[in-house]
């Protein structure tokens, strides 16, 4: 299913179910692509020179899958603490992003990673436009 059907059956339903919907599902798509680079980066014979970026993968995947749990719950949505979460994806997502950016050319995983990373930071964005 995907997150903007599920979203559409609550009761509460929010005025930006769009952008939310397509955060949730950058979220989780990102998270998965982090924690896959994190893994292939560890399988590299030069994983001494990818531990920022390893580090980083698995930071944002942390970060991506709270992200979608926690905008899965949209009841009131405005007093929880889900725009700084968002935030906190975005930052995540950025970083990981420059992070990934660096191998893009040695390690297609990487470049894969970098990719999610900024569709994701990008959906945090439009989120966060509407949020605030």
């Amino acid at each position: 299913m995907k997150p903007e059907a599920m979203l559409k059956t609550h009761p509460q339903a929010v005025s930006y179910q769009s952008e939310l919907a397509d955060c949730i599902a950058e979220c989780f798509k990102c998270a998965f692509s982090c924690s896959s680079c994190a893994d292939a980066c560890l399988a590299e014979e030069s994983v001494a020179n990818l531990r920022a970026c390893i580090r980083s993968d698995l930071d944002c995947a942390d970060v991506c899958n709270a992200t979608g749990f926690v905008l899965s719950r949209q009841t009131k949505i405005g007093t929880s603490p889900a725009a700084a979460q968002v935030k906190a994806c975005r930052d995540a997502c950025r970083t990981c992003g420059e992070h990934c950016e660096q191998h893009r050319d040695h390690h297609s995983h990487c470049a894969e990673c970098a990719d999610a990373c900024h569709a994701c930071a990008n959906a945090c964005d439009k989120l966060l436009e509407v949020l605030e």
